[in-house]
């Protein structure tokens, strides 16, 4: 299992929203880049709790499938 992969399965046991600083740590963004995204709609999907924006684990890895390029799939 990769660390990347590791990292999620805690994050689903423990709390499965990420902030954006999280959120941006684990796709390895510039927080300003995911803030850019969020604005521009071009990013993971995102739910406001209160006057925070939060990550759901789910959300951000699937985003992240969907920009995979290359490799043995064509």
């Amino acid at each position: 299992m990769t660390d990347t992969a590791q990292r999620a399965q805690v994050a689903r046991k423990t709390c499965p929203f990420l902030n954006a600083k999280q959120t941006a740590f684990h796709l390895g963004l510039a927080c300003s880049t995911l803030k850019r995204m969020r604005q521009t709609g071009t990013g993971p999907k995102c739910r406001m709790h209160g006057r925070m924006c939060r990550y759901h684990i789910d959300d951000i890895e699937a985003w992240s499938a969907a920009r995979a390029r290359g490799g043995d799939d064509a």
